[in-house]
């Protein structure tokens, strides 16, 4: 399941986004009840500020107006910046593979550190 980091501390204009994504974080704990009977894991993968499509719509369609969300961004992360869609998906992959047939219930960030500050 995809969460994400602004479940977990507020953002202006964000609360029903913010909202949803707890929902999410609280589907997965109580489903790991209901499935540990049928062998189905639930993990909840939380992404912090990425370079998508959706990250830049935005700012709209100036490029100094995007490069100015991805700045202001970087200053929050322990990382020092935003991270790359790449880098989501290994996260995800990890969690579908048998590499990770131990894990189940969890909160997976995958956010340069943003929601440990």
């Amino acid at each position: 399941m995809t969460g994400s980091t602004a479940a977990s501390g507020g953002t202006k204009a964000f609360s029903v986004y913010a909202a949803s994504k707890a929902a999410v974080r609280s589907f997965a704990r109580n489903w790991i009840l209901d499935l540990k009977g049928r062998g189905i894991r639930v993990n909840t993968l939380s992404p912090g500020p990425t370079k998508t499509p959706g990250l830049f719509n935005l700012a709209g369609p100036d490029a100094a107006r995007q490069q100015g969300i991805l700045d202001a961004l970087a200053l929050q992360i322990p990382m020092g910046r935003v991270g790359d869609p790449d880098e989501i998906a290994k996260a995800a992959v990890f969690l579908a593979s048998n590499d990770s047939s131990f894990v189940n219930g969890i909160e997976l960030f995958v956010d340069g550190g943003k929601a440990q500050i």
